[in-house]
């Protein structure tokens, strides 16, 4: 699962239960849908939004990945689309 493998979720079980309970928007050519389905196909450019914790993240995917590797690895399967990364919020 992506979200786990880009370091959201500290498990797969957390990322694929808050996926279900929760859901994902995610943005594509525009469009935008709700998935709430773990094994939902993502694709490189798309626009995945989040609520996390007190904050909505967002993010575009710029890689998969193979494995779930250290930090920085995980920071560059995506690019932080939000004010909050910069701190304008």
């Amino acid at each position: 699962m992506w979200l786990w493998r880009a370091r959201f979720f500290k498990t797969r079980s957390l990322a694929s239960s808050f996926v279900s309970r929760r859901g994902v928007r995610v943005t594509r050519d525009g469009t935008t849908r709700k998935l709430n389905k773990p094994a939902s196909r993502l694709s490189l450019a798309d626009v995945v939004s989040l609520p996390l914790g007190s904050q909505i993240v967002v993010v575009r995917i710029l890689a998969f990945g193979t494995r779930r590797g250290p930090a920085s690895e995980a920071q560059a399967l995506y690019e932080r689309l939000d004010a909050d990364e910069t701190g304008d919020r």
